[in-house]
């Protein structure tokens, strides 16, 4: 039984929601659910229902809900000081702390933090210091952007565009003119079914060097992917792909940006998927692990070869003209802080391998042989099953039954959350990373019992 229908005539008159069918919602054909409250791997909605929230809100609510040491940090640092600005010098010690915390964590080659909010905000800080390194050097014309079908890096005008999903370009005239799109390493839906995870690497890393030669290599200023495609699919690269990739990268030049905007922070049993798949980035993008979504912030982080470039440009042309208000906010600095103690103390990163590995193993037990069943990937506690008509061809259902959203239905009424991944009949998993192998057998046997009633 509903209450407060008050609150839900509100949401449907006044609050745009983003990645929703707007007229849907307004006609109330499209279901609202007001949250109120969370606890570890659950969330609360307003009628009291409790939900095993398996995606962590976007892949992002790391260490869990209701942890109450960052809650007290935010609390704390507001009461002491609220806001100031981080432009020309000023800092404050949580965003200094978190500053070191974050290099002190990332991979060695590594130099500065630059904070945003998100990890849109974040990529749109990427591109442009890409581009202002290459007009320091004397590159002016060396500034497309290769980016990857179906990978995911934001929602703006520029990270809208490095975005490789139909949904972000339809009807937003994207992607822009500095943006070019490779082939997605995606080995379950290869072309050549008798290719081996090693032969499909070097046709993705054939095909990326055949793209620079086509645009000219003097023109390609970087390369974005995400260790683990995240809204892609969650795909997890297939054997030989990043050494491939990046001796491409090297032999032309060509800048890496790792987003690592969901591996960050714990998610694949490494702190950072760079370090994960020995990936030697020259700028990071972080966010959602980064505070667990306590607080909006996210982290450019900066290799040292790129920050002596920056610093010399800043000599012959002055002090860098990129800034946003909210950069380094201290509330939002000090929940990183209490957060990145958090995953340390409560050994989260070595959790997310060790019941990563488990509820993989688990869901492939219970669900690996469904006929409808195509694939079940993962790498630590990002795990995917992707469905299919019918598994032998790798023949995919029709879009248009919406396989996918209707398994997920079918496990929210089973008290679980997944995502239905776009582009595709995918469920997609990425609980917090406190997940026990108890939670995670509820998470499997809700799938498994979903699929029976959806695919009978």
């Amino acid at each position: 039984m509903l209450t407060n229908d008050q609150l839900s005539q509100w949401d449907r008159e006044n609050f745009f929601h983003p990645s929703t069918h707007l007229a849907q919602f307004a006609r109330g054909e499209l279901n609202n659910r007001i949250i109120t409250g969370g606890k570890g791997v659950y969330i609360t909605d307003r009628d009291g229902i409790k939900l095993l929230d398996a995606f962590a809100g976007l892949y992002c609510v790391n260490v869990g809900y209701g942890r109450t040491e960052i809650a007290d940090a935010i609390a704390a640092q507001a009461k002491e000081l609220a806001y100031y600005h981080s432009y020309v010098g000023h800092g404050t010690e949580a965003s200094i702390t978190l500053a070191k915390m974050i290099i002190d964590r990332a991979p060695k080659n590594m130099s500065r933090v630059y904070f945003g909010l998100s990890g849109s905000d974040a990529n749109e800080t990427n591109i442009k210091l890409v581009w202002y390194y290459n007009n320091v050097l004397g590159r002016p014309e060396k500034k497309k952007i290769i980016s990857r079908w179906r990978g995911y890096h934001g929602s703006g005008l520029m990270t809208g565009s490095l975005t490789g999903l139909e949904l972000f370009h339809k009807k937003f005239d994207l992607p822009l003119a500095q943006v070019i799109h490779t082939e997605a390493p995606y080995y379950f839906r290869r072309d050549g079914a008798s290719l081996s995870e090693e032969e499909f690497s070097a046709q993705c890393a054939a095909k990326l060097e055949e793209l620079i030669h086509s645009e000219g290599p003097d023109t390609i200023a970087a390369f974005i992917g995400e260790p683990v495609l995240g809204t892609g699919g969650l795909v997890p690269p297939p054997a030989g792909y990043w050494a491939a990739i990046q001796a491409v990268l090297k032999k032309y030049d060509i800048l890496l940006i790792a987003d690592e905007v969901v591996t960050g922070f714990g998610r694949l049993g490494s702190m950072f998927g760079s370090d994960h798949y020995d990936i030697e980035a020259d700028i990071i993008t972080s966010a959602k692990g980064l505070t667990s979504a306590y607080a909006p912030l996210s982290a450019s982080i900066v290799s040292e070869k790129v920050w002596k470039v920056l610093e010399q440009g800043t000599d012959e042309f002055g002090a860098i003209g990129h800034g946003w208000t909210y950069s380094a906010h201290p509330i939002c600095a000090a929940a990183g802080v209490a957060n990145l103690k958090l995953i340390d103390s409560l050994g989260l990163v070595k959790n997310a391998g060790i019941t990563g590995a488990y509820f993989k193993k688990a869901m492939k037990n219970a669900v690996g042989d469904h006929k409808n069943v195509g694939d079940v990937r993962g790498e630590g506690l990002m795990l995917a099953v992707e469905m299919v008509k019918d598994r032998e061809t790798r023949t995919f259902f029709d879009p248009k039954l919406t396989m996918g959203a209707k398994v997920a239905a079918a496990l929210l009424k089973r008290g679980v959350i997944a995502r239905a991944m776009p582009q595709g009949d995918i469920l997609g998993f990425a609980p917090p990373l406190c997940l026990t192998t108890d939670e995670a057998d509820i998470i499997t046997q809700a799938m498994a019992d979903a699929l029976a009633e959806i695919c009978n």
